[in-house]
């Protein structure tokens, strides 16, 4: 288990009291990892092994039937895993994604909030999977699965 704070995590205690401190955040975020702007995400919820990004429903991020189309989800849900991941991860490790499988279960049809989690008992050397979930407005779940990690020790410095 993590007992020590990582960079993410104290800035994003550092930042969050600020007035629209969330926001700033998540834009510092996408500037680390440029793609993840194409959503404007929001990180609302960041605390060891758990992460919450929003991303509202506006045209650029519909599809042909106004929906949010799953590829801006999955962006989402990679991009909560990530800040969970950098979050979470003991100092003595690192990590890579390994791939994503992804159930779309219901329409996105309104504003979408994506979510990351792992059991702090998961950070160990090996493959990790992270649950990742898509919830609307509603709760309904929109998209379910998981993001898998490779999980290795960093190497000893000299």
């Amino acid at each position: 288990m993590n007992t020590s704070t990582t960079k993410v995590m104290s800035l994003y205690k550092r930042t969050k009291m600020l007035p629209f401190g969330q926001k700033i955040f998540s834009k510092m975020v996408s500037r680390m990892a440029p793609y993840f702007a194409t959503i404007k995400p929001k990180i609302t919820e960041l605390r060891p092994n758990y992460c919450e990004c929003l991303i509202k429903k506006r045209r650029s991020v519909q599809n042909h039937i106004k929906t949010v189309h799953v590829i801006a989800i999955c962006n989402g849900l990679e991009m909560a895993m990530g800040v969970m991941a950098e979050a979470s991860i003991p100092k003595h490790l690192r990590w890579i994604p390994k791939g994503m499988n992804v159930e779309y279960t219901a329409k996105a049809g309104s504003d979408i909030r994506c979510v990351a989690k792992v059991s702090p008992e998961q950070w160990v050397p090996g493959d990790l999977l992270v649950e990742v979930n898509a919830y609307d407005d509603n709760d309904v779940v929109v998209v379910t699965g998981h993001i898998k990690l490779w999980i290795s020790e960093k190497p000893l410095k000299n």
